[in-house]
């Protein structure tokens, strides 16, 4: 989760871009910038927190060995997994899925809007990464592979890591990319015939990632469940929650001006549309 904050530095500048041409969307510097610099340091605190955290002791992993069965049904399955080559599998998907919203810019339309529409992205990202971050410095649910008596896993078993199953930042931050781009491609084309296809491939990223960490033994399936709802929701609301107002049919406007006889005038204009 760490690589967010780096992409969230990185792509800063694009929100200064002007754009030429009428966008869905609108962004407000005063709202979004305390939205987006209020994310970014609840994130910052989160990962002071983890930084701060206690790996479990030896006690604690052997009596989580001995308590396999009191998992509950859903998750059990997957309690005891460990293996390094699924963790590295998992990690493809997880980072494509950051370069989802760049293959946006190849819309002419959208490439014109693309500091607004990297504004949007970065805020939505740094929202998740601030749950992410706080959710995981303030829970101690150990990893699956904790459970596990592979010696291979042992070193990590003792690790900090191995306090923060709840719940999965890879296949959070994963759906927040893929969904974001999928919405934001609907919202400029909505009646391109690729929007299902799009919206497939931005469901199925981030359910790789989360079979992979599961098979890692990373997290169970609450945790990734909870890490696709949660990115979910931020990267389909969060670009919907800057979907331009429609035009009010009534207007009402102050008007000054100079009559045909030469005098001034101040009023108000009333206006309706139909």
């Amino acid at each position: 989760m760490k690589k967010i904050f780096i992409l969230v530095l990185i792509f800063t500048y694009f929100t200064s871009q002007a754009q030429t041409q009428t966008s869905p969307y609108e962004w407000n510097w005063t709202r979004d910038g305390i939205w987006t610099g209020t994310a970014l340091g609840v994130s910052a605190g989160g990962l002071l927190i983890i930084s701060g955290k206690e790996p479990f002791s030896e006690a604690e992993i052997a009596d989580f060995k001995t308590k396999i069965d009191d998992i509950n049904g859903i998750d059990r399955w997957a309690a005891g997994n460990y293996s390094e080559n699924a963790s590295k599998i998992s990690d493809i998907p997880f980072y494509l899925s950051f370069a989802a919203p760049f293959t946006l810019l190849f819309d002419d339309e959208m490439n014109d809007h693309a500091g607004q529409l990297f504004g949007i992205y970065i805020q939505s990202l740094a929202t998740t990464s601030a749950l992410f971050t706080v959710t995981a410095g303030l829970t101690n649910r150990a990893r699956p592979y904790v459970y596990s008596n592979d010696p291979d896993s042992f070193e990590r078993q003792r690790s900090t890591s191995a306090t923060r199953s709840f719940y999965s930042g890879h296949v959070a931050a994963t759906t927040t990319a893929t969904f974001f781009a999928a919405k934001a491609y609907q919202d400029f084309n909505p009646d391109s015939p690729a929007v299902p296809y799009i919206w497939a491939g931005a469901a199925a990223l981030p359910a790789a990632v989360g079979y992979f960490r599961m098979e890692a033994g990373q997290h169970f399936l609450t945790d990734v469940l909870l890490g696709y709802g949660l990115g979910a929701l931020a990267g389909y609301y969060i670009p919907e929650l800057h979907k331009r107002k429609e035009d009010s049919n009534i207007g009402f406007t102050p008007i000054m001006g100079r009559d045909d006889f030469g005098g001034d005038f101040q009023g108000f204009s009333l206006s309706y549309s139909f």
